[in-house]
């Protein structure tokens, strides 16, 4: 993937501000003692649909609406929080959206796809099944493919990093949770666009480690996938060309359990009264993993989503993760 510049992360932040604020990022001073430094929170549980990903939606759509020929129709796989953006988007800018999710997702997200209008198909056990499926719906139905990781994609989400980065000064440290890779691609993007030093860290689930076990040995690596929490960040196959950003510019990459990931949201709950999803609190809890190694230094952590099922929540919150 080429580089992106400055220039076309402002320009996709423009589209962005036509539809939503930027998103906050604060310093709470409970999470500050519990790790024993200072620990600043992106909230991209904040946006319209309670994700990061409705920022690529809408630059990957306002380019799509501009092309010569509109689709009659767009197709695309999930596990709920992209088909949240696709749904958001497309229905913006008036184009009909299919959306495969695998049997057995999220209840809560399958019903916020359907309120934007989406026809809904459910089809395999897994993400990359599902997409397998979309790929040959879009073929047999004539229907354009959006893919989970493209280029304009990742300029769309590198703005909240943008907003980051510009917003907290100098971190030392981001932790950034890895699904298919677009989040940290962007992130990486805007910190070289911006000419900082600040150390970028993945956090994929100890569930679902592709990413980890590529980054390791530097080739693609497929990994099955047991998360029963971090449904966002269920990735068995990883994406070469999000791979090869991540070979050159992240510091490296820490996997955290289901079981970290619960005490996370409980964490967070406790002390912010923010909700996350799993993939939402991976990277607070990747930063409880390693607070004995980040004391003294400024740490930031995406909160890159609050899409969890209300009864998930409340057993996450009784502790009762053995139920999930």
């Amino acid at each position: 993937m080429e580089t992106i510049t400055l220039d076309e992360i402002e320009a996709a932040a423009r589209i962005v501000y036509a539809e939503m604020q930027a998103t906050p990022q604060y310093c709470w001073p409970l999470l500050c003692e519990r790790l024993g430094t200072e620990v600043w929170v992106k909230h991209e549980n904040h946006t319209p649909n309670g994700s990061f990903k409705i920022r690529g939606g809408l630059v990957y759509f306002a380019h799509l609406s501009l092309s010569s020929k509109k689709p009659k129709g767009v197709v695309s796989a999930t596990r709920g929080n992209h088909g949240q953006s696709v749904g958001f988007a497309a229905r913006r800018y008036g184009i009909p959206a299919t959306i495969v999710v695998p049997h057995g997702n999220s209840v809560e997200k399958n019903a916020a796809m359907r309120s934007l209008g989406v026809k809904l198909l459910e089809h395999g056990d897994d993400f990359q099944t599902a997409r397998e499926f979309a790929k040959n719906l879009a073929h047999e139905e004539e229907l354009q493919m959006v893919p989970s990781f493209a280029p304009l994609l990742v300029t769309g989400v590198a703005t909240y990093s943008l907003e980051l980065l510009r917003g907290v000064k100098d971190p030392d440290v981001v932790y950034v949770p890895i699904g298919l890779g677009s989040g940290i691609c962007g992130m990486l993007a805007a910190r070289d666009a911006l000419n900082l030093k600040t150390e970028i860290v993945g956090v994929v689930s100890a569930h679902a480690n592709a990413y980890a076990e590529s980054f390791s040995c530097k080739r693609p690596v497929e990994s099955p996938v047991s998360t029963k929490i971090a449904d966002g960040m269920a990735c068995r196959i990883p994406e070469q060309s999000a791979l090869e950003m991540i070979w050159k510019g992240v510091e490296r990459i820490v996997e955290v359990t289901d079981s970290e990931i619960a005490e996370a949201m409980r964490m967070l709950y406790e002390c912010t009264h923010n909700v996350c999803e799993g993939a939402g609190a991976a990277a607070f809890a990747a930063a409880v993993q390693e607070s004995s190694k980040i004391k003294s230094r400024k740490v930031a952590v995406i909160a890159s989503g609050g899409n969890v099922d209300r009864d998930v929540f409340a057993a996450v919150l009784k502790g009762d993760t053995y139920t999930l």
